[in-house]
């Protein structure tokens, strides 16, 4: 085990996942601001930065507050993906982490993410060179199988021990599945209480509460829980989980001047690094989380989604800061 691994599984840790057009650097700072112990970029396109294309190469960009972070990188060959995990070094992250687990078509039909799932010789073949080619951990992420016929995750596992890796983070749920149904943990615990199994498991799949956080704790005996869609909008869940497994003690919902803090901080970063126009239409997709279970939040709601400055995002914020006072 390296000293990364040894030094961040000494306890239980809370990672946010990798989530296109979600986990930019602004999110991820924010949510570490929150208890987030682990992060990664957004998933990064091997060929994307073999071609020097500025969107991939955008996402090599981090903050030293960030760390521990890894770059994620996607693809369907060895070759590619060996060149994109040397580029990506350069960036000095502290791991890099393979998908083996997208479900998404545009990615599975080109080959990556969880298409790798029906090319278990090839999975390992790359995750090997990989590993010999890079002087950084190298962690995976895939899911249970390609579907209920093919639950391989349990001799996978063994499989990418074997190969070298430092870490695996496993979705209970198969590509067929894509985010439907319920997380299946058991063959996520099976891995994890497998006595040849010598690597942190991180667990992932509809943690979004506690309450879930601490029987999957207990349950399955995993190093830690990635955390995904329950995260956007609701940073505060890392600090909720991690004051629930010390005291028991379900925390107060935040209150409302403190989600429009969040939002003013996200918006503000995002405009930063990205331009007011697409700050401004990435932030849409987080109202709904951040002002949760606010009555009569509607009409506030569909102001803030269809403003297009920060100057009016602003205004609409004095409105519902007055209004639940």
């Amino acid at each position: 085990m390296n000293n990364l691994t040894e030094n961040l599984f000494t306890k239980f840790i809370l990672a946010l996942s990798p989530m296109e057009d979600v986990t930019d650097t602004t999110f991820r700072k924010i949510c570490k601001t929150y208890g987030a112990d682990l992060v990664f970029t957004e998933f990064v396109a091997a060929d994307g930065l073999i071609r020097n294309a500025e969107k991939s190469k955008k996402k090599l960009k981090f903050d030293e507050d960030e760390r521990p972070i890894g770059i994620q990188l996607f693809g369907n060959n060895a070759e590619s993906l060996v060149i994109a995990a040397r580029i990506a070094e350069e960036a000095d992250p502290d791991f890099i982490d393979l998908n083996f687990g997208c479900p998404v078509k545009k990615i599975v039909d080109k080959g990556g993410g969880a298409a790798l799932l029906k090319d278990i010789p090839k999975m390992i073949s790359i995750t090997s060179e990989v590993i010999k080619n890079t002087h950084k951990p190298v962690f995976v992420k895939t899911r249970l199988g390609w579907d209920e016929k093919n639950l391989v995750i349990t001799q996978l596992a063994e499989q990418l021990q074997d190969a070298g890796i430092s870490a695996l983070t496993i979705h209970g749920r198969t590509k067929a599945q894509m985010y439907k149904g319920e997380a299946d943990w058991t063959l996520i615990g099976e891995v994890k209480n497998n006595p040849r199994i010598r690597i942190p498991i991180i667990g992932n799949g509809d943690i979004d509460s506690p309450q879930k956080a601490l029987e999957m704790k207990n349950r399955y005996g995993v190093n830690g829980i990635m955390i995904g869609r329950a995260a956007i909008g609701n940073p505060w869940i890392f600090k909720d989980i991690k004051e629930y497994l010390k005291s028991g003690v379900i925390s107060d919902p935040p209150m409302i001047s403190e989600r429009i803090e969040i939002v003013i901080q996200h918006l503000s970063s995002s405009i930063n690094n990205k331009g007011e126009r697409l700050a401004v239409l990435e932030m849409r997709k987080h109202y709904s989380s951040i002002f949760r279970a606010l009555a009569d939040f509607k009409q506030f709601r569909m102001k803030l989604v269809t403003v297009n400055s920060f100057s009016e995002i602003k205004e609409v914020l004095d409105e519902i800061a007055d209004f639940y006072k």
